[in-house]
């Protein structure tokens, strides 16, 4: 199964939240049926990617990055590489790039939410996952972030944008 497929098959398979994320989910979809580069940043139209927000073990605070590009604080994630055999594996491999942080675990279930925003390269499509980090785990700043912090559940609304906001939200209510 290509990268492609499996984005296509966890889209349909994804039991949205809400009608919000229904309309996303049918977007996604309609967006990898129209385009069979639709997984790749050279997409212009767009492309999905693949985001994990980390949470501790003991599910108090979230590790987000000051994306050096963007100068934002957001949750660990980016385009999908060729390498990739899964939408969950792309999010893993860059939750665990970009925080340092090995022995990631996805919470189960699928993604947790999708969020549409545009940046400098194109409309991005992220499907974005939470995973939990394991105890002890010492996060590290790759060539990618400026800052890597560890929040507090009320501390995002100060720091992050509404998108971070809402999957911090979501990710709570599934934890």
């Amino acid at each position: 199964m290509s990268l492609h497929q499996d984005a296509a098959r966890v889209l349909t398979e994804w039991p949205a939240p809400d009608a919000a994320q229904e309309r996303l989910r049918r977007h996604y979809g309609d967006h990898l049926a129209a385009y069979p580069d639709g997984m790749w940043k050279a997409c212009g139209d767009g492309h999905i990617t693949a985001s994990a927000l980390v949470v501790d073990p003991d599910r108090e605070r979230v590790l987000l990055t000051l994306h050096r590009k963007l100068r934002m604080w957001l949750q660990m994630g980016g385009h999908c590489e060729p390498d990739d055999a899964t939408l969950a594996g792309a999010a893993l491999r860059e939750a665990t790039e970009e925080s340092g942080i090995e022995g990631l675990t996805l919470l189960p279930g699928g993604p947790v939410r999708l969020d549409r925003h545009h940046t400098p390269c194109a409309w991005h499509l992220d499907v974005q996952y939470a995973a939990v980090a394991p105890r002890g785990a010492v996060a590290a700043i790759s060539d990618e972030s400026l800052d890597l912090r560890w929040f507090g559940y009320d501390e995002v609304a100060d720091v992050a944008d509404e998108s971070v906001r809402h999957l911090v939200t979501r990710t709570r209510a599934l934890l």
